[in-house]
């Protein structure tokens, strides 16, 4: 009879070793997952990956096509008087850039480097006294550079209570 060249426990290293390295590489295989952006109102959150980012600045057209894809946007509820509530993860103002939210396509802050604003009692869905209120809007959280140019967008769907 021959002797094992490698003991069972060596086996067994050199199998664990094997599986780490393989998970190993099957996870440098994959996409980083982007930031993510959150939306609170009352108890309910809904958070998302960017809806689209690239690690250059997005084209205008890829911007505009980005505020106004509704169909990947996490949706929440909203009744009149909520309090609203947008957050992002603190790689989305690392390094200069900035973040602001957008409204139906027009802004509704000024570019923040704080990474949590809070809207108590805002009405999203005031008209103005201009005919009906739509009973969903979209709000997006757009990430600037340091120089204003846009990086990502992030979708979600308010839908009034």
């Amino acid at each position: 009879m021959t002797a094992p060249l490698i003991s069972g426990k060596g086996r067994r290293s050199v199998a664990a070793l094997g599986a780490v390295s393989a998970g190993l590489l099957l996870l440098s295989a994959c996409d980083k997952p982007t930031p993510l952006a959150t939306v609170t109102v009352g108890s309910s959150s809904v958070s998302a990956e960017a809806a689209c980012s690239d690690e250059q600045e997005l084209s205008m057209d890829k911007v505009q096509e980005c505020l106004t894809d509704i169909k990947n946007a996490k949706t929440i509820d909203y009744g009149r008087g909520d309090t609203l509530r947008l957050g992002v993860e603190p790689d989305v103002v690392e390094g200069g850039k900035r973040w602001q939210a957008v409204l139906d396509g027009q802004p509704i802050t000024e570019p923040s480097a704080n990474t949590y604003r809070s809207f108590p009692g805002a009405d999203i869905f005031a008209t103005g006294g201009q005919g009906e209120a739509p009973s969903s809007k979209k709000l997006n959280i757009v990430q600037v550079g340091a120089d204003g140019k846009p990086l990502a967008v992030w979708a979600f769907n308010v839908k009034l209570k």
